[in-house]
């Protein structure tokens, strides 16, 4: 999709997301700002579902006239109606309008005539609270009567679903934005989506056999919405199976009703934390695209985690356990448990797996899983805001179970912080994006796998390194000395020197080098009388990314400093006899 066409169409879906939300100019008083969205999410949905079935209202009526004594009928419904959801009500909202008096009871009749999976999305959304709410507040009908005109249309004959779906994206962050949640909570903006399933389908060849894409955080779904649209524009007949677990109720709701609506499985949204409440046990994907939670706590998620981690290799977490304080690599676990043998994933991550906890500690031991079995591809690091709730430094890791053999026992790494082209309006802090000039940069740098830097005349540009997996391996091995006693010479025990803990240091030595020779190179000219304790020697990884792509500034020289401060001085000198003259 090219910048211009995508602007059109963001501004399309800004415009229909902000006349939606205009809804909330009725509520006010009855409802407060944070309790906009309790409304405005679910009618949104109900209306989607309502303008969906629409034109084959009347076909499903006379059809239900016919099955309603059957035990099933769902099949026969749903066929009519030509989607996997249907209404048997005789209301629309047209005929509501016409009976103002008995809103409420003619609404409730409407929404339980809908097939048992739209009742399910109703239920996540709380709806039935909300409803007694509007009646109490006298806002019910006014809801719908602004919902009913024709700008609240959304219908799928102006409105595609993949638009759809980021319309209620749009109003999700309207909402956490005025429920003081943090701006964009479960939102990822469609520059960088593109990137991601760019990345995944790169040099993919379709078989002709059906392609399952798996969300494990799926928000909305709209990674999985995208992945399915870039698939069909390269082959329109490719089959595309969308999978997905949420444990936000009326985020999940959406996807659901969102997958709906695209005639997808709704049995494919499945509802839970997937740390804990793992809905896929058991299932392969050949793509996954994910962008799960950081820097949060997995203290709720705990108990069930750590019985998983005891199962060894029948469980998702058996190379280790991140820090309590941050669950983003157990997604990276999950993801990895879940990817087919030669499947591919993009997953976005802050800067802490890259690094954080030391040799032989549950993050360095997961980056060896992963380092060791050769399924890392590639790191892109993108610029600082470029995400609506937070400006910090984010990566996307890409893994696959089948390297090429040109990339096998090799790690692309990808300094993208400096391709993107700034916003002219700031979204939270979202101020910059990944044009699809920059993307092309990025992904023409990812398929070109070699060290240099691609970019354009305008200083927009990436710088890929390549590197062996041995790479990020050190060893940190443990340097002793001895205590020494009174008479000035070695406490000895045993015939061996007693080693003293406070003069006790370690050494990382690279895992491409030999231990005795760094030793010997390192550490014995500066402490002659030291030694290795082998047995205390751990094996870790770590990919500092930061000094990879480290450029030197040379200082500015002491003179220039110097002269700019004479400078300085001598203004400020000359402002100052302007107000004292001006005083006199």
């Amino acid at each position: 999709m090219s910048d211009e066409v995508f602007n059109v169409v963001g501004r399309n879906i800004n415009e229909k997301a902000t006349v939606i939300w205009n809804v909330a100019d009725m509520l006010r008083g009855p409802f407060k700002p944070h309790e906009y969205g309790l409304v405005i999410l679910p009618m949104t949905v109900v209306k989607r579902f309502h303008d969906c079935l629409l034109p084959t209202h009347d076909a499903v009526q006379e059809v239900y006239r016919k099955v309603e004594g059957l035990a099933v009928k769902d099949g026969f419904l749903a066929k009519a109606s030509g989607y996997q959801f249907y209404n048997t009500s005789k209301y629309t909202f047209n005929t509501l309008l016409s009976d103002p008096d008995n809103i409420e009871s003619n609404f409730r009749d409407y929404l339980a005539g809908f097939s048992p999976n739209v009742q399910d999305i109703l239920a996540k959304l709380d709806f039935d609270n909300i409803i007694k709410r509007m009646v109490e507040s006298g806002t019910l009908y006014l809801v719908i009567k602004e919902f009913n005109s024709e700008k609240g249309y959304l219908g799928p004959d102006r409105i595609s679903a993949v638009d759809c779906g980021y319309i209620f994206e749009d109003l999700v962050r309207r909402f956490n934005e005025s429920y003081g949640e943090e701006a964009g909570a479960h939102f990822t903006s469609r520059d960088i989506i593109y990137l991601m399933t760019d990345i995944l389908l790169s040099g993919t060849e379709f078989d002709g056999r059906a392609m399952t894409v798996y969300d494990m955080a799926m928000g909305t779904s709209q990674m999985l919405s995208c992945m399915e649209e870039r698939i069909h524009a390269i082959d329109k007949d490719m089959e595309v199976i969308c999978f997905g677990q949420e444990f936000n109720p009326s985020t999940f709701a959406i996807a659901k009703a969102d997958m709906m609506i695209r005639n997808g499985d709704p049995n494919n949204m499945r509802f839970g934390d997937t740390l804990s409440e793992d809905k896929f046990s058991g299932y392969k994907f050949d793509r996954i695209i994910s962008n799960p939670p950081f820097g949060i706590d997995w203290k709720r998620e705990q108990k069930a985690v750590e019985a998983e981690h005891k199962k060894g290799e029948e469980g998702r977490f058996a190379p280790g356990l991140p820090k309590i304080s941050d669950g983003q690599q157990l997604f990276v676990l999950n993801g990895l448990a879940k990817l087919a043998d030669d499947g591919r994933m993009a997953i976005i991550q802050n800067g802490s797996p890259l690094f954080s906890g030391d040799a032989g500690s549950g993050p360095s031991e997961i980056r060896r899983y992963m380092l060791e079995n050769d399924w890392l591809e590639a790191i892109i690091q993108l610029s600082n805001d470029q995400f609506m709730n937070t400006g910090i430094s984010t990566y996307i890791w890409v893994f696959n179970k089948s390297k090429p053999s040109y990339r096998t026992g090799k790690v692309q790494l990808i300094d993208a912080s400096h391709c993107y082209e700034p916003r002219r309006k700031s979204i939270g802090t979202k101020r910059n994006d990944i044009t699809s000039h920059c993307r092309e940069l990025i992904v023409r740098s990812y398929e070109g796998f070699e060290d240099g830097i691609t970019g354009d005349e305008n200083g927009i540009h990436c710088e890929s390194r390549i590197f062996e997996t041995e790479e990020f391996g050190y060893n940190k091995i443990v340097v002793e000395r001895p205590q020494i006693g009174e008479d000035g010479k070695p406490v000895l025990e045993k015939g061996k020197p007693v080693a003293d803990s406070e003069l006790r240091d370690t050494e990382n030595v690279p895992l491409k080098e030999d231990i005795q020779e760094y030793f010997e190179r390192e550490v014995l000219p500066y402490a002659p009388d030291a030694w290795i304790d082998h047995k205390k020697t751990k094996l870790g990884y770590e990919i500092p990314m930061t000094r990879y792509f480290y450029k030197y500034q040379k200082p500015e020289a002491s003179d220039d400093i110097l002269k700019r401060i004479i400078e300085l001085e001598d203004e400020i000198s000359e402002i100052m006899k302007l107000l004292l003259s001006k005083e006199e």
